[in-house]
């Protein structure tokens, strides 16, 4: 399944809008600082956890970030899953700026 394609009630382009506006917000136009990293992960990951169940789907989330500084090194991310590609969705964003990479995952299981 392509990480853009949604299942059932799982709109992944509201998701990664969601999780895009949430890295901006927290992490905005700041450079890379190994002392804030930790309190910007979390930051973001509930933010994101926040607003997406503020859409009153009725799913269970998932959220995970990844925060790297650029020093040229390569990241490289997969995740798979076994689920109902009908009613469950995944989404990951990639985001970055001058001095840092950020990747954001969130997979919706529906309760219903």
């Amino acid at each position: 399944m392509d990480e853009h394609q949604n299942g059932g009630s799982f709109n992944t382009e509201e998701a990664d809008n969601i999780v895009k506006e949430c890295i901006d917000s927290v992490v905005g136009n700041n450079d890379y600082n190994q002392n804030l990293v930790n309190k910007w992960t979390s930051a973001i990951v509930e933010r994101c956890l926040t607003q997406l169940v503020k859409l009153g789907k009725q799913s269970k989330f998932i959220v995970t970030c990844a925060l790297m500084q650029k020093t040229g090194a390569g990241l490289h991310t997969a995740n798979s899953c076994y689920w109902d590609t009908a009613m469950d969705g995944s989404s990951t964003v990639r985001w970055e700026s001058r001095t840092m990479y950020c990747v954001v995952s969130v997979f919706a299981i529906a309760t219903a």
